[in-house]
């Protein structure tokens, strides 16, 4: 069985402790962490049209790109230090709901947490690249609450009769 755990700021030791609790302990799990592509491509974009013709050693955007892979690995190893089992560490850059698809495609299992407005019942609690990510996954998907889940009275009425 092979298992992807999206690993994201906030909400990754509830999909970690989710992957220790229903992978089996044979499962190949892979540890999966996506750093958008947009953050360091504004700030390349941004000084290359504004100041930095001709200095390409002052371009922030290299630096965005060092900090935020040093932050993905950590992150990805405090991970792997909280799952306590063998595991493959894998990050990508992009638009993080492609790739998370796209690190899916052959595996058995997803495992993600809800990353929109958490204190309500219902689709609001999956913000737009989670929905995304659900929506396309190629395989099952194992939805997490990365904190307890709200109560049932937190879901809306339902609709009139008519």
């Amino acid at each position: 069985m092979s298992v992807v755990v999206w690993i994201v700021e906030g909400t990754w030791p509830a999909c970690v402790d989710a992957a220790r609790a229903h992978a089996p302990a044979g499962a190949d799990v892979v540890l999966l962490h996506v750093t958008p592509a947009e953050v360091s491509g504004v700030a390349h974009g941004a000084f290359a049209g504004l100041l930095g013709r001709g200095h390409p050693e002052r371009d922030p955007g290299t630096r965005i790109e060092h900090f935020a892979a040093t932050s993905a690995q950590e992150l990805l190893r405090s991970a792997a230090d909280r799952l306590g089992r063998p595991c493959t560490r894998r990050e990508r850059s992009g638009r993080v709901e492609r790739e998370v698809v796209a690190a899916a495609e052959g595996c058995d299992l997803l495992i993600l947490a809800r990353d929109g407005d958490r204190s309500h019942l219902g689709p609001r609690s999956l913000g737009p690249a989670s929905r995304f990510v659900v929506d396309h996954a190629p395989c099952p998907v194992l939805l997490v609450w990365p904190e307890p889940s709200p109560d049932l009275s937190t879901m809306p009425p339902p609709p009139p009769r008519p």
